[in-house]
């Protein structure tokens, strides 16, 4: 009998399909247009800031190396869930293969929470730059942005993994849709037999852990800025820097809303359309990416200046060879 009942789980259930907004066609077609577009930017934005960053020697400074990491990340998070919504969208392609879903699940949790710590790192920088400027080149070295990306890394590989690794271990006898555009954790894990409690805990519990105390220093970082820019005597130097920080303030304020408001929408099931944290994790993986280079790169007048040179010098390099 249970030779016969694993049979059934293995052979049963061998693909995901997603089904992506089925409940309004409408939406996929109004939806698609400006999600290509947002698409298109982010990884226009990102390319020309990341060979902006490379080509500048200038530019060889570690705020500049934090954000290529930032741009790196988000053109990540883009390529792993936007096309595969637009191939829904304009193909109907929703059929998913367990690895490929899993991977996605596994990617998306753990860049997340990458791009998450760089904001971190970030706000860091930027409080050392606005209240210790004396200490800023003896503590943000190319050393510090080493062992930033390689604590990034660890940190936000590990933690993550077993959400994938609980989920694929799971029993799927009979059920494969999935009500999502994306291959989510407990979208997925609902649809097995099994008890999903612990899933559910520790993607409660990681999430916190990560996202929570990220935001946490994040917002102790623009506090602290905040009473130093308003101690500032100099002309010009508070609206300077209220200007820059306000800025990427306002860009994670957007990243830890949209999550704020997922979660919530979560929470309150019953009173809103599934529908909406399904659109709300979609945008997520596509609006940060966006303005991520926008907001940060070409508001920074260094970047600015590099991107002018670089576009001086492609004409010339042409008309020279």
């Amino acid at each position: 009998m249970t030779a016969h009942k694993n049979d059934t789980i293995s052979t049963g259930v061998s693909d995901f399909l997603l089904n992506c907004f089925v409940r309004y066609p409408n939406w996929q077609l109004w939806l698609s247009l400006p999600l290509s577009l947002l698409f298109l930017l982010a990884m226009g934005a990102n390319a020309i800031l990341l060979i902006t960053i490379r080509m500048e020697a200038s530019l060889h400074e570690p705020m500049y190396y934090l954000l290529s990491l930032l741009s790196m990340l988000d053109i990540v998070l883009c390529l792993t869930v936007i096309p595969k919504v637009l191939a829904i969208f304009w193909f109907d392609l929703r059929l998913i293969s367990f690895p490929a879903c899993f991977l996605q699940m596994y990617i998306m949790n753990s860049f997340l929470a990458m791009e998450s710590c760089t904001f971190m790192i970030m706000a860091f920088d930027r409080y050392i730059a606005i209240c210790h400027p004396l200490r800023y080149p003896s503590i943000i070295t190319d050393q510090f942005v080493v062992k930033a990306a390689t604590f990034i890394l660890v940190r936000n590989v590990l933690i993550p993994l077993p959400i994938p690794i609980l989920s694929a271990r799971l029993h799927y006898c009979w059920r494969n849709i999935i009500e999502n555009c994306i291959c989510a954790n407990m979208s997925v894990s609902r649809l097995s037999c099994d008890d999903v409690t612990i899933n559910r805990i520790y993607q409660f519990a990681g999430g916190w852990i990560l996202l929570g105390s990220d935001l946490i220093l994040i917002f102790l970082s623009y506090t602290l800025i905040l009473r130093a820019v308003l101690r500032l005597k100099a002309e010009g130097a508070v609206a300077k820097a209220l200007s820059t920080c306000g800025s990427h303030f306002i860009l994670i304020l957007f990243f830890s809303t949209i999550l704020l408001v997922f979660i919530l929408t979560h929470v309150a099931k019953g009173k809103v359309s599934p529908e909406v944290p399904v659109l709300l994790n979609v945008l997520h993986h596509v609006i940060p990416a966006a303005l991520n280079p926008i907001v940060y790169g070409v508001r920074t007048q260094e970047i600015k200046q590099g991107i002018k040179r670089l576009l001086k010098k492609g004409p010339a390099a042409a008309l020279h060879s």
